[in-house]
């Protein structure tokens, strides 16, 4: 999924002309043209459904403050609450940005579909025709088009898996009025335009010679934890100040030796020129225009450190009550489960309804089995994901495939001892609906199940009576609705709170921390689950899968070069992700409920609400630039360096010069910065 995306086509469009008259857009082979004026788009993502409503305008706002141009969105399926794309969509043009809108149907992750997928399906195709229709009839009924006075510029249909042709005539039969664009596909069909996406594409050239270079997913920007629109600014600033030059000039390219090159872009009025260093190790000297330049081979704008707000945790205070998830087996069938002699691929039998499917089936031993006294092997067959096994009720082991191992089989064994007369099998499948070709690939238990004594004495269970249910009763009985609370409560047990106990709920209560800060909890201690704050899904959280230790190198780090999602790695052994975020509009005065379902195991008693603010801020620049530092209304306790201009103040700015940092003895001149900003307690 891309966090930062760059569209070369348009500068800031006002307000009021979003209102007062339709905009003509169309493009050329240097950019997007809107009434006749060709512009340059800078384009930042908001998925509107990973934030809440009350969110949208600050985030919308703070984009618009970066310098970017247009806010570009996902879509998605359902338009209640959160997921109101509408809204989402005029909040964009409440701020006076333009939109881009990307209706795929594809989120990049694939779903699940009971059709085969982008085939020459009818089924397929009458749904995605569907689908794309109902998008274009929502936002036309709005009038959100630049064709109608409104401020989508560019709408994107499929994504990364441009090789069908069909779609683009459907989609241009829509008559939007705004160019269609196609993601990540070589020479899309008329009119479809055809863009990039990548960690690179600063070498990319359209097929079509009348096609602009536009660069929809930048993908190195999901390597980046803070938003970009703050420390991008200046950069978003400077390709405004030269957007005629850059749409309307003359480029050349000048070597200024081996590894530097200059490319120059010119007007009769005017000229702007970018030089650029391919040596992925060697900074440079040139000389142009007769002017010495110094060109690195990467450089570092300012980054924003975030760091939590002890003053507002509450450490081990936090009170808990749990009840255990119900293992479900075959020998009490509920109404909706569903019960046949063979094993079936959990897409078809979950029917998308839920991500969890039980399989159970039950074995009758008789007094002569050889399998009664012996240690037999329960060997089940499974295509990656998640697995649990349960046998006569009590768990017996997990197993899932590593990151990376998408859509390959394992093979999960487990000794058991068999009792006299029945035996229940049950295995808790997981499916994370993540791959390519999803549709076709085989999800969940496979065959054979096999009970194994020996070589020679295996028993297949695959024909067995399976019995299948989908979902979990926590989930199914809302446990984590605080309005259906009331219902359950006896049922929630303060002591002893178990650790280390897969398959419970854990509840507590809480105050909302004070102030208008960020707000996270801290999940660390726990294993693999889900959240909710007040019955609002926070989503799943796995703190105990750590990050790899062997992909931290003890040698000193060099970013400069290419770009590796190897290079640099920190953190290593530590979880890949411990806070997750507690959007303000889910809390609210008094008491707040937070309810957990540990699936893995874990120890509740360390999780803990914080609040995030910023920590410091680092910049490396150099002579003859301008530094400017802020905390975001707050002031600046401590720089490391070149305190006399800073300390005190909510921001700053100076001069790198050597009459105040003095001639250093190196040739290059450089500076490094480091803010630290003060806390404030009321």
């Amino acid at each position: 999924m891309n966090i930062f995306n760059i569209l070369f086509s348009s500068l800031i469009f006002s307000f009021i002309l979003f209102h007062l008259n339709a905009l003509n857009v169309t493009h050329d082979s240097r950019s997007i043209i809107n009434d006749g004026t060709h512009r340059i788009i800078l384009s930042g993502s908001i998925h509107y459904p990973r934030s809440t409503a009350q969110m949208w305008s600050d985030l919308i706002r703070k984009a618009k403050e970066g310098g970017l141009d247009a806010v570009e969105t996902y879509v998605q399926y359902d338009f209640s609450g959160n997921l109101d794309l509408i809204r989402f969509l005029k909040t964009i043009q409440d701020q006076g940005l333009y939109a881009i809108l990307r209706i795929s149907p594809y989120t990049c992750a694939e779903w699940n579909y009971g059709v085969s997928l982008r085939t020459k399906n009818d089924v397929f195709m009458n749904e995605m025709k569907n689908f794309t229709t109902l998008i274009v009839d929502m936002v036309k009924k709005e009038k959100l088009f630049a064709s109608q006075r409104g401020n989508i510029i560019l709408a994107q249909v499929e994504n990364e898996y441009g090789n069908i042709n069909w779609c683009a005539q459907m989609a241009d039969s829509l008559n939007i009025g705004v160019p269609w664009i196609m993601c990540q596909q070589a020479a899309p069909p008329e009119p479809m335009l055809e863009t990039c996406n990548g960690w690179y594409c600063d070498e990319y050239k359209p097929k079509d010679p009348n096609t602009p270079k536009m660069w929809t997913e930048n993908w190195t920007g999901w390597k980046f934890k803070p938003t970009k629109m703050g420390h991008l600014k200046q950069l978003h600033d400077v390709l405004h100040s030269i957007e005629y030059t850059l749409t309307n000039g003359d480029v050349k390219n000048e070597k200024l030796n081996n590894l530097v090159m200059a490319t120059i872009y010119q007007t009769k009025e005017k000229s702007s020129c970018f030089l650029s260093n391919t040596n992925t190790k060697i900074d440079a000297n040139v000389n142009f225009g007769g002017i010495s330049y110094f060109v690195p081979v990467s450089t570092q704008t300012s980054l924003m450190v975030k760091k939590l707000n002890k003053a507002e945790d509450e450490p081990s205070s936090l009170k808990w009550t749990w009840r255990p998830e119900l293992i479900e087996s075959a020998s009490v069938q509920g109404r909706r489960d569903i019960s046949v002699n063979k094993i079936v691929d959990q897409k078809d039998m979950a029917n998308d309804v839920s991500d969890y499917l039980w399989y159970m089936t039950s074995i009758d031993v008789a007094k002569d089995d050889p399998m009664l006294n012996g240690t037999v092997t329960l060997r089940v067959n499974d295509t990656s994901h998640v697995l649990h096994a349960f046998f006569n009720g009590e768990y017996i082991g997990s197993q899932w495939s590593k990151y990376g191992d998408n859509n390959v089989t394992y093979v999960f064994e487990k000794n058991i001892k068999l009792s006299l007369r029945k035996n229940l099998i049950s295995l808790l499948r997981l499916s994370l609906n993540y791959g390519p070709m999803f549709d076709l690939v085989g999800a969940g238990i496979t065959s054979p199940i096999e009970l194994v004594l020996s070589k020679n004495i295996i028993k297949d269970l695959s024909s067995n009576k399976w019995t299948y249910k989908v979902g979990l009763n926590g989930i199914s009985n809302k446990f984590f609705d605080t309005n259906c609370a009331s219902k359950s409560s006896s049922n929630w047990v303060s002591d002893p709170i178990p650790v280390d106990r897969n398959f419970t709920w854990y509840k507590t209560t809480f105050k909302a921390p004070l102030g208008n800060k960020p707000v996270v909890v801290d999940l660390l201690g726990l294993g693999k689950g889900m959240a909710w704050v007040n019955g609002h899904s926070l989503g799943r959280y796995w703190p105990s899968y750590i990050a790899n230790k062997k992909l931290c190198k003890t040698e000193t780090c060099d970013y400069r070069g290419r770009y590796s999602d190897s290079k640099c790695v920190s953190k290593c052994s530590e979880p890949t992700q411990r806070w997750y975020h507690v959007p303000r509009s889910f809390l609210k005065d008094g008491e707040n409920t937070l309810v957990l379902f540990e699936e893995f195991g874990g120890n509740p008693s360390a999780v803990q609400f914080q609040t995030v603010e910023i920590g410091s801020i680092c910049i490396n620049t150099h002579e003859g630039k301008e530094v400017k530092l802020s905390c975001q209304d707050r002031p600046i306790s401590k720089i490391k360096f070149a305190s006399f201009e800073c300390v005190g103040k909510e921001s700053c700015s100076f001069k790198i010069t050597e009459d105040k940092f003095g001639k250093p003895s190196c040739e290059i001149k450089k500076l490094a910065v480091e803010a630290v900003c003060k806390d404030i307690t009321f």
